[in-house]
């Protein structure tokens, strides 16, 4: 039997400007049930709406409506990281992980009816790994797919800098998957440039990275601030600097996020989707 994906419930804290028709509230006129106030029936022609209480209130003998917003879709992107810290793992490599987690999310999406796209980077805009923004996932869940065989070869995550130039117009929730083991100025930088749309940071850290290290032996480690690789002859007290300067460095980045309002989501070596919707619930105002 097949296992079916995840998905977790999501929502924004603002009012989206799509005239899609969606789940999400808005401040598009429609079909909806949210009361927006009264017009003229010349302005809003509907009769369906006429509110005769207020009509005859008028002392013009204007007749009134009723106008309603509906309720819109939004875009969401999915934003991952394609370097080469991505490949850190055995037979459950971060990349593998990033690939549950965009795969939850495009569902997630999917089922809500809102619009999808998707931008992979490295070293630079991956040109091979961009799907448009789209209502369709024909662009999107293909490349998702794909994801999972994917292998980075020895390069930076760099281009964080150039996302922002391709992120829609209208604000988009954001989700970026990541290690995130990057320069702290070069990720305040990209959160500066992405500060009108809502971004949600997923990040992956692999227990193996640096608490299941073994306290003797020659190891591959991550440095958890630049994303470089380094082999080390292994002892107890370096294991141990590992392990501190890993969580210094989850507090330094989990300060930039907050300083952005912005909480992080941490993934170990699972993404819970249940969790995910606790997020939301707690972090994101409806």
């Amino acid at each position: 039997m097949v296992q079916s994906t995840p998905l977790f419930n999501y929502h924004i804290g603002w009012k989206s400007k799509g005239k899609h028709p969606g789940r999400h509230k808005s401040n598009q006129r429609g079909m909806g049930i949210e009361f927006a106030g009264h017009t003229t029936l010349l302005s809003y022609p509907d009769p369906r709406r006429i509110d005769i209480r207020q009509s005859i209130r008028d002392p013009l003998g204007e007749i009134h409506v009723k106008i309603f917003n509906q309720r819109s879709a939004t875009p969401v992107m999915i934003v991952c990281d394609l370097s080469a810290s991505m490949n850190f793992g055995g037979k459950n490599k971060k990349i593998h992980i990033a690939t549950e987690v965009a795969q939850s999310i495009a569902h997630s999406v999917i089922d809500r009816h809102d619009a999808l796209g998707l931008i992979g980077f490295d070293d630079e805009i991956r040109e091979d790994w961009l799907a448009p923004l789209s209502f369709r996932s024909r662009h999107a869940l293909p490349l998702i797919h794909e994801l999972k065989k994917f292998t980075s070869t020895n390069k930076s995550n760099r281009a964080i800098k150039d996302l922002y130039q391709y992120m829609p117009r209208e604000r988009s929730l954001v989700f970026f998957i990541s290690d995130f083991h990057m320069p702290e100025i070069e990720l305040e930088n990209c959160l500066s440039n992405l500060m009108r749309h809502h971004v949600v940071p997923v990040i992956l850290w692999d227990k193996k990275e640096y608490i299941n290290l073994p306290n003797f032996g020659i190891v591959t480690i991550t440095d958890p601030e630049s994303g470089k690789n380094n082999t080390l002859f292994l002892r107890k007290e370096l294991k141990e600097k590992i392990i501190d300067s890993f969580e210094r460095r989850r507090a330094v980045i989990t300060k930039v996020f907050m300083n952005f309002d912005i909480p992080p989501f941490f993934v170990d070596t699972h993404f819970d989707a249940t969790k995910m919707t606790e997020y939301f619930n707690q972090f994101v105002g409806a």
